[in-house]
């Protein structure tokens, strides 16, 4: 968690930690009600005893369906990294991952439609 952030304020991006699923889903939604919110999520798929990012992504885009999350793993074997759209994430990084990488997934996850802005805060 702390070399993504890092690597995300290296990248300009404002970022913020989040110990589970359910602590990201609690920022997430006071970002929303402080009318700050975040314009991404990174979610780590398996947190050992706690809700991880399978669970934690079902919950954040059932509450807020415009929710950008990528998922991060280093178990490949896993179904969700095979098939992350059908988990509701939109990018998906294995670890471990350089800053390119990182900055690749990001920037395509984070692209507007055309003819509309980016930028923002992200969270993991």
């Amino acid at each position: 968690r702390d070399m993504a952030m890092g690597m995300l304020s290296h990248l300009g991006f404002e970022a913020r930690g989040a110990r589970d699923g359910g602590e990201a889903i609690r920022m997430y939604r006071e970002g929303e009600m402080a009318g700050s919110p975040f314009h991404l999520v990174i979610m780590d798929l398996t947190v050992p005893g706690k809700m991880g990012g399978r669970e934690a992504c079902a919950r954040l885009t059932g509450m807020y369906p415009g929710a950008k999350v990528i998922v991060c793993s280093g178990y490949s074997s896993d179904p969700v990294m095979s098939d992350h759209a059908a988990y509701g994430f939109l990018g998906m990084l294995g670890k471990p991952y350089r800053i390119e990488e990182l900055q690749r997934v990001v920037m395509e996850v984070l692209s507007p439609p055309p003819g509309r802005a980016a930028g923002g805060r992200a969270g993991r």
